[in-house]
C-alpha cells in the first residue's frame, strides 16, 4: 500500500504542477481548445474522447461506490471534472482510512461480501 500511496502522491504533483505551466501560459480556456480537437477529428481529439470515457468511468465508480447518495453523486461530478487531481485525492484519503483493505478500498466498506447476510 505505500508504493500505491507514493504513485498517488507523484501523479498528484506531476498533473498540478503542468496544469498550474498549462494555465501560467494559456489560461483557463480549456473547453475550446478540447471540442475543438474533438470536431477536427484527428489524433488529439480521439485522445480526448477516450480520456472522457475515462473520467465517466472514474465518476460512476465514485458515485457507486457511495451508492449513489447525494454525497456519491457530487463526489461523481467532481470526479468527471476534477480528474486525476480529484481521483488521486479520493484514493489517497481512502487507502488511509481503509489500511491495507484493498477490497473495502475499492467495494466500500457497506459493499463487502464478508459484511452481507
Amino acid at each position: 500500500m505505500t508504493a500505491f500511496r507514493s504513485l498517488l502522491v507523484v501523479l498528484w504533483a506531476v498533473i498540478a504542477l503542468y496544469t498550474g505551466v498549462v494555465i501560467a501560459r494559456h489560461g483557463m480556456g480549456l473547453f475550446p481548445v478540447f471540442f475543438g480537437d474533438i470536431a477536427a477529428m484527428g489524433w488529439p481529439g480521439q485522445f480526448n474522447v477516450d480520456f472522457t470515457s475515462l473520467l465517466t468511468l472514474s465518476a460512476v465508480w465514485v458515485a457507486w461506490r457511495n451508492r449513489f447518495s447525494a454525497t456519491g453523486l457530487g463526489l461523481g461530478v467532481l470526479a468527471f471534472f476534477g480528474g486525476g487531481l480529484f481521483l488521486t485525492t479520493y484514493l489517497l484519503v481512502l487507502s488511509a482510512r481503509c489500511g491495507s483493505d484493498v477490497e473495502a478500498l475499492l467495494l466500500g466498506t457497506s459493499r463487502r461480501p464478508s459484511t452481507r447476510a
